[in-house]
């Protein structure tokens, strides 16, 4: 995986800015792609976004990724760490179509792709619109079905049998809380998670330039062209000047 340098990043957090939900995972995902078409990023099923994401965010960051969340039981805070290294590993190829049979019902159907969840973001009905893409045929016995006729049993089927093939896609946590004892569950959400580090380095960033840029009138690019071990060295002499 190729990531430019600090100014890369800088834009990619400043693309980032105006936008949210799946087009912010979006831009994200072009700085763990350098180079690749968007249409082709939007074909990508939506594990192998995920697990470009996990890589990127272990380039910047480290393999050790901290996570806090509130137990649903009783607001305790939980504090944990997970491995983006383990998490980083390439979905299997799934085989298509898939295939779902209930009571009479048979679905042929595909796992979502990155498209998919960009339209279904900007639907009123998001699940409906997911399956009106990903549905490729739908019979109830002799009868060709729609999509949106089918039963609340058959789209949990989908759901089940969608994750089943592309695991990494929804990676689902149960966290137990040393304090009441009960377990949580968390949806694991790579790309905030890896925006909310980004937006936090980015700020930090421009606070330094901000320093030197008014301490030696530098400007930007030739800050960011310094290695962070010499600007740090530089904000340590502008500290004890």
């Amino acid at each position: 995986m190729t990531v430019h340098g600090s100014a890369g990043l800088l834009a990619t957090w400043e693309d980032g800015l105006a936008h949210t939900g799946p087009a912010r995972a979006l831009a994200l995902h072009r700085a763990a792609r350098p180079g690749t078409a968007t249409d082709d990023l939007l074909r990508l099923a939506v594990g192998e976004r995920e697990t470009d994401l996990y890589a990127l965010r272990r380039v910047l960051f480290g393999d050790r990724m901290p996570v806090l969340a509130d137990c649903a039981h009783c607001g305790e805070i939980l504090e944990f760490d997970l491995d983006a290294a383990a998490l980083a590993r390439p979905p299997e190829p799934a085989d298509e179509p898939l295939r779902v049979a209930e009571d009479g019902w048979e679905v042929e159907f595909r796992p979502p792709t990155v498209a998919d969840l960009m339209a279904a973001a900007e639907s009123a009905d998001p699940r409906g619109e997911l399956l009106a893409h990903c549905v490729l045929a739908a019979r109830h016995g002799t009868r060709t079905v729609t999509a949106a006729d089918l039963p609340e049993p058959v789209r949990r089927r989908l759901a089940e049998a969608a994750e089943r093939a592309d695991p990494a896609g929804d990676i689902t946590l149960r966290v137990p809380c040393p304090g009441c004892g009960q377990a949580t569950t968390l949806r694991l959400d790579i790309a905030a998670h890896l925006w909310a580090e980004l937006d936090f380095w980015a700020r930090d960033l421009l606070a330094d330039v901000h320093v030197l840029a008014g301490a030696y009138g530098w400007t930007e690019p030739e800050i960011l062209a310094l290695s962070p071990v010499r600007r740090r060295y530089y904000l340590e002499l502008c500290a004890d000047a």
